[in-house]
């Protein structure tokens, strides 16, 4: 019997234990079904799904190496992240100590072309929704209208009560703080030391450097709500910041952020590129023009500490990067692929409106609430009255909406079906909104020279290599003329990606 545990999380104070029971009950009644036995949980309670700095996520992903168990058994797949990068990372860990991740509500093909559709779906969903999506807008657009809060995070120095949202004096003189200081001249830095000194918290915890940054970009403190439309409201934040004093910080903020350095740069080849020389790592490397612009590039690891007299120059990060990328989109957006991607997609939306699993779980959730509901109404009729009744009341009602908002989203999909042409432009756009997902889920070994680049894929297949298929990345004036030996261009030793059905 193949063995398992499962990953519960909730992201907010607006849920509940109940959101982990439900989890819970959802995936161990998919264990219970595919003969799976569950042998650990593991629980991360008011957690964001944006990081991995979650405890018991870490220590599940530690927990993977003893290879004690098979699968890790989600609700979905964004309780298991929502960072789509992080995704890739986890996965591959996983995978590589013989575990799998599995949703108990969404239908993904245990074949091999999952590498592909498993990063597809995780996009799939958000396609879907975008046309139910407007609707609910326009009722969110109406509460805005009428100043009222729809939720989401409160910006320090804001509280809520009855759906309107008042000012907290003690840290709305904070943020008045934060900006007039900033505003003569008071760095950043020096303005989190004046608050620690303070023992001034943020949300109970000491202020730090972000928390600060936070502040000075929010707009909503001068009274103004913008929209992800542009869309602007002016009736739901009340006035922290007049709006003179948000511009003289706003012109200094973006003037500043100039000159600060980041420490937060991706490499996307990392850990999967070797010199095509000496064998030896390529790694990271900076450096700064003659002009202080900071430029980020990769190197031989060998030649870089001195110990090999390797012949391999070093490269820019951007072109490197924009190269493999590109290549990988060509090889996996040819016609056959395609065709064979599209076909897949459009099977599984076929059986997801046959039998929307979810749907019922959603309806099935919804049903024992609206019982709940119904035994706590009997109870305060009957005079049954207290903070326990009133505290549930609140809690199950509020789960209703929600469902029930689920339930709107999962019966549009039934309306709202796809048609192949669609499913095709979606994979085209999903391929170049996240294309540094394909380098992690498709390729295991990048050999670079100084005239060509060659790919080896995690799938083989058994074409073989197609040395005859050269790709130009650039024409005209390039850096890459310094090293490239082939007219300005990068040449590909490839391994053709097929999927086999």
């Amino acid at each position: 019997m193949k063995t398992a545990v499962i990953y519960a999380r909730y992201s907010s104070d607006s849920q509940t234990e109940q959101s982990i029971e439900g989890q819970l009950r959802v995936c161990k009644d998919y264990a219970k079904s595919n003969n799976i036995l569950i042998i650990d949980t593991y629980i991360d309670r008011a957690m964001t799904g944006t990081n991995d700095r979650r405890p018991d996520f870490q220590r599940m992903i530690k927990d993977s190496a003893n290879k004690c168990w098979d699968y890790v058994i989600v609700y979905k797949l964004d309780r298991f992240s929502r960072n789509k990068y992080e995704i890739a990372i986890h996965k591959h860990t996983l995978k590589n100590n013989g575990v799998r991740v599995i949703s108990a509500t969404e239908f993904i093909p245990d074949t091999p072309e999952g590498i592909i559709l498993e990063s597809m779906l995780e996009g799939y969903a958000e396609y879907y929704s975008r046309e139910l999506s407007q609707k609910i807008n326009r009722g969110i657009r109406e509460s805005r209208l009428k100043g009222l809060f729809c939720g989401g995070g409160l910006p320090y120095g804001y509280k809520v009560e009855d759906k309107k949202i008042y000012i907290d004096e003690e840290p709305a003189k904070v943020v008045r703080y934060i900006y007039e200081r900033y505003s003569i001249g008071v760095t950043v830095p020096d303005i989190v030391k004046e608050l620690q000194d303070k023992d001034i918290l943020h949300k109970g915890l000491p202020f730090k450097l972000g928390n600060v940054y936070k502040i000075l970009e929010n707009e909503k403190y001068t009274g103004i709500y913008r929209a992800k439309n542009g869309e602007i409201f002016d009736k739901i934040y009340p006035r922290i910041i007049e709006q003179e004093l948000f511009d003289k910080v706003k012109q200094k903020y973006e003037k500043n952020r100039f000159n600060r350095t980041s420490h937060d740069v991706i490499y996307y080849l990392k850990n999967k590129i070797v010199c095509g020389y000496c064998g030896s790592k390529v790694t990271a490397d900076t450096g700064k023009t003659k002009s202080g612009k900071l430029m980020h590039y990769y190197k031989c690891a060998g030649r870089k500490r001195k110990h090999i007299d390797c012949e391999l120059n070093t490269m820019q990060k951007e072109v490197l990067e924009n190269a493999v990328v590109k290549h990988i989109i060509k090889s996996i957006s040819s016609p056959k692929i395609m065709e064979q991607i599209v076909d897949i997609l459009y099977a599984i939306q076929e059986e997801q409106f046959t039998e929307n699993t979810y749907l019922k779980i959603l309806q099935d959730q919804k049903q024992k609430i609206d019982m709940a509901l119904q035994n706590v109404m009997t109870a305060i009729e009957s005079g049954i009255i207290s903070n326990t009744t009133s505290k549930r009341l609140h809690e199950l009602e509020e789960e209703q909406s929600e469902l029930e908002k689920n339930i709107i989203l999962e019966q549009s999909k039934q309306i709202e079906k796809l048609t192949r042409e669609e499913i095709e432009t979606y994979y085209k756009k999903a391929l170049k909104l996240e294309p540094q997902l394909l380098i992690e889920y498709l390729v295991q070994k990048i050999k670079v020279f100084n005239g060509y680049i060659e790919i080896i894929y995690n799938t083989p297949t058994e074409t073989g290599p197609d040395e005859s298929q050269g790709f130009s990345l650039y024409k005209g004036k390039s850096i890459l003329k310094r090293y490239n030996n082939i007219n300005g261009c990068f040449e590909y030793k490839e391994s053709i990606f097929e999927i086999k059905l």
